[in-house]
């Protein structure tokens, strides 16, 4: 190596190594690119006082929403690689590519993952008055009369959306999407009979189901949830071939220097392995699933082919 290579090299390894030693300076701003409220937002906030407490900065969360989370993950990515702001995004990272044609942003080549944060599985709940008791049931429902069944969703693009355009092309049968602004109205039409079923997340359904206004036909993910043990998966329930979670991940702009990764990915993966979290994450339908930065690429790396091999397949649009 050269003598100026050299120079420029250790001037960059002393930059790195001050970075790790005097990282967090000032607090860190934490992008969560919807509205307050949300399944991501209340996520952020679960795990951002222990985190900042780890850190030794205060965590300031920002809610910057807009174009299914892409208005928020941009603004992350745009900005300056040094660890002060970071972004926590959904499964929708590895989806949008394939919904938006025009991303503002390159998932793989403009940001760099911290670590996975959590998961939260959906579940398949049907109106009191659908004759189907189990997905099976269902299915053999949908099959029979193709395009007479329904479903709500919170909008296209959603994780509802997604989660039943998976199921019907699992199970081959012709369901009709009718997309809500919003969970909660898609889920009131669902109890009204409006709409005949809908793939919500697990712990916003809960209520209602356990209330007798909707009837749970099976969670979405590979196991049973703790909130309800005695339904089962729609894999066991006679659909092996599915499994949708909605996943949470932590990211920074790429280019940001690997020792403030390493301790960002440190300090976040401690509290998720703390029991106060996980019991916190598990009491809301959530479950801790800390990471490192390289097996959270590697989800986005096999998922975003996968959603894009979904999408173009059933022809699914942002319309």
């Amino acid at each position: 190596m050269r003598r100026g290579g050299l120079l420029a090299f250790l001037a960059t390894l002393v930059f790195c190594t001050s970075a790790a030693a005097d990282y967090p300076e000032r607090p860190v701003k934490l992008i969560v690119p919807y509205a307050p409220g949300g399944s991501a937002d209340i996520v952020a906030r679960m795990v951002s006082d222990e985190w900042a407490k780890a850190l030794g900065r205060a965590i300031v969360i920002e809610n910057r929403g807009g174009a299914g989370g892409n208005v928020g993950v941009d603004a992350v990515a745009k900005s300056a690689p040094d660890g002060y702001t970071i972004g926590l995004q959904t499964v929708s990272l590895a989806i949008n590519p394939s919904l938006f044609p025009n991303m503002p942003y390159d998932t793989l080549k403009d940001l760099a993952p911290i670590s996975m944060v959590a998961s939260s599985q959906h579940v398949l709940v049907v109106n009191n008055a659908v004759p189907a008791q189990t997905v099976q049931e269902l299915i053999a429902l949908a099959k029979k009369e193709p395009g007479k069944l329904t479903y709500a969703s919170a909008g296209p693009g959603s994780t509802f959306h997604m989660a039943a355009e998976l199921f019907k092309a699992v199970a081959g049968v012709d369901i009709v999407h009718i997309p809500y602004r919003g969970g909660g109205p898609a889920l009131i039409d669902v109890m009204s009979g409006q709409v005949q079923l809908c793939f919500p997340v697990l712990a916003a359904a809960q209520g209602q189901i356990q209330g007798g206004k909707i009837r749970a036909l099976g969670v979405t993910g590979t196991k049973r949830s703790p909130l309800m043990p005695d339904v089962p998966t729609i894999a066991e329930a006679g659909l092996p071939n599915y499994s949708f979670d909605t996943w949470f991940i932590v990211f920074v702009p790429a280019h940001t220097p690997q020792p403030v990764i390493d301790k960002l990915n440190e300090t976040l993966v401690k509290v998720l392995k703390s029991r106060p979290i996980a019991d916190r994450m598990a009491r809301e339908g959530f479950e801790a699933t800390p990471s490192t930065p390289a097996q959270a690429r590697q989800r986005l790396e096999t998922e975003i082919p996968q959603w894009n091999k979904l999408v173009k397949d059933r022809g699914i649009t942002m319309q």
